[in-house]
């Protein structure tokens, strides 16, 4: 079961984001939470990246169009990421001398 947040609640619990810092991270696509009726809904995942985008923006002084940059290598890494996992279980369910010639190949370049 997924818990949603509240924007009041999101703003509370993410110490360095203000509600108008909020209303920028949504309005430019920073982060999308879910519509809700009279507001926002906001997953664990979007507080985690309100955090990221709120250190970036004040302890780095990132403005929305570095933000943008770094905010979409970090979605590419984490793209980068699951397909490693996906291919490691692929890999998993391999017969082993196939492994084995798939790792040696690897190593080699």
């Amino acid at each position: 079961m997924t818990v949603f947040f509240s924007e009041d609640e999101v703003v509370v619990s993410v110490t360095k984001l203000t509600r108008s810092e909020l209303d920028r991270f949504v309005d430019g696509g920073f982060v999308r939470p879910r519509q809700a009726f009279g507001g926002y809904l906001f997953c664990p995942v979007d507080i985690a990246r309100l955090e990221l985008l709120c250190d970036l923006s004040q302890d780095l002084d990132l403005d929305d169009t570095a933000l943008a940059v770094v905010i979409s290598l970090v979605d590419q890494l984490h793209a980068v990421r699951r397909d490693l996992a996906a291919l490691a279980r692929a890999m998993d369910s391999l017969p082993a001398d196939l492994r084995e010639q798939i790792e040696t190949q690897m190593r080699q370049g």
